[in-house]
């Protein structure tokens, strides 16, 4: 496994509030990783600095596709350099039906003349195909974004970021809001991504993450606490400190 994303030495502060400090970490292709914190503990700031949201007061943050910087690069370079990321409230276009969000969002060259003559290829709607299968909606293609589930949403907005073919997927609370069947499909899903891609999930539910039965990093204070497996890092005394206060 090679490093994809290295994080080296970050620091950020807004108003004095140092919401990230000395934060190192690095994620492989491919892998699944689950970080976890308390709130405040910086995990939606690394995710604003990863995808260039937030621009950091010190530090190195290296895409080793490019062996370039991402501080250097802009949100859209970013995205289009492999980085995708899924909120926690799914963003999919509710008018349109599921096939429409997919077609929409495939890896295309953009602009006003290449709209102009956008042609659904044979090829697109092979990629369509199996990017529904992927994620569990080849039976819902014909229907509007709008009236799927809270948690078919979800499944829509993560198939839209591998229709740009990224190389990691930031993944922000996707079990949030979910029935269990719906959690459970979702673990299986990103732990099947991760045999091709690296998955970066931030998530409050420790069943979930249970589930997803990968290596742990703990932030906190900007920084991180412990890493191994959730067990391990649950047994940790640091940890059990700062989420139980003792």
């Amino acid at each position: 496994m090679s490093t994809l994303l290295e994080v080296n030495g970050v620091s950020v502060s807004f108003d004095g509030f140092r919401a990230i400090n000395n934060l190192s970490f690095a994620i492989g292709l491919p892998e699944l990783r689950a970080v976890i914190g308390p709130n405040g503990a910086g995990k939606t700031t690394f995710m604003d600095i990863v995808t260039g949201k937030t621009k950091p007061d010190e530090g190195i943050v290296r895409w080793a596709e490019s062996a370039q910087s991402l501080l250097s690069m802009t949100e859209a370079k970013i995205a289009r350099a492999g980085i995708g990321r899924k909120f926690q409230r799914p963003t999919v276009f509710e008018d349109q039906t599921v096939w429409d969000n997919l077609r929409v969002a495939l890896s295309k060259p953009r602009g006003p003349f290449a709209a102009m003559f956008d042609r659904v290829t044979p090829e697109d709607r092979k990629r369509i195909d199996e990017i529904a299968g992927e994620i569990g909606l080849s039976g819902h293609l014909s229907r509007m974004a709008g009236i799927l589930s809270h948690g078919q949403k979800q499944w829509l907005e993560i198939g839209m970021l591998l229709a740009q073919d990224p190389k990691l997927l930031l993944v922000d609370e996707p079990a949030a809001g979910m029935t269990t069947e719906e959690r459970n499909h979702t673990a299986d899903l990103l732990k099947r991504l991760a045999k091709s891609h690296a998955v970066v999930v931030v998530e409050h539910d420790m069943d979930f993450v249970r589930r997803l039965d990968c290596r742990v990093t703990v932030l906190h204070e900007g920084s991180v606490l412990s890493e191994g497996s959730l067990d391990h890092v649950m047994a940790d005394e640091r940890v059990i400190e700062v989420y139980l206060g003792r």
